[in-house]
C-alpha cells in the first residue's frame, strides 16, 4: 500500500487514468494517499496496528468494489497487477486483525464515544 503513495502524489498516468474513471478526480486521489499513508503508518508502530489494519480493509474494500465495477481487473495492460495487490493488501489486513482480535473489544468503545 505505501508503495503506491508515489504514483498517487506524483499525479502518475495510470493513477490519473484511474481516478478519473471512477468519477474521483485528484481530491480523491490525494484523499485515498492520505488514507493509504495514515493506515501504512498505523499498521508499522505497533501499537496502532489493529487500527491501521482495519482502515487498510476499508481501503482496500473500495479499490476492489472499484476493480470489479468500473476499472475491470486489468487496467491499463498491467495484467491485473493493482487488482492482485489490493487482494493480497486485503488478506494481510484481515491477517493482522485476527491477530489482535482480542484488542477489539477494546477498539470499539472508543469508535462508539466519537
Amino acid at each position: 500500500m505505501l508503495q503506491t503513495l508515489f504514483f498517487k502524489f506524483t499525479g502518475a498516468p495510470e493513477t490519473l487514468y484511474i481516478f478519473e474513471k471512477v468519477g474521483l478526480g485528484d481530491l480523491g486521489r490525494y484523499g485515498s494517499g492520505v488514507a493509504e499513508l495514515v493506515a501504512g503508518l498505523a499498521l508499522l508502530s505497533g501499537r496502532y496496528a489493529l487500527q491501521g489494519a482495519a482502515l487498510s480493509v476499508a481501503i482496500m474494500a473500495g479499490a476492489i468494489a472499484s476493480h470489479l465495477t468500473v476499472l475491470g481487473i486489468e487496467v491499463q495492460g498491467d495484467g491485473g497487477l493493482l487488482f492482485g495487490m489490493a487482494l493480497v493488501t486485503l488478506g494481510a489486513s484481515i491477517g493482522v486483525m485476527a491477530l489482535r482480535r482480542k484488542l477489539i473489544p477494546q477498539l470499539l468503545p472508543a469508535l462508539a464515544s466519537h
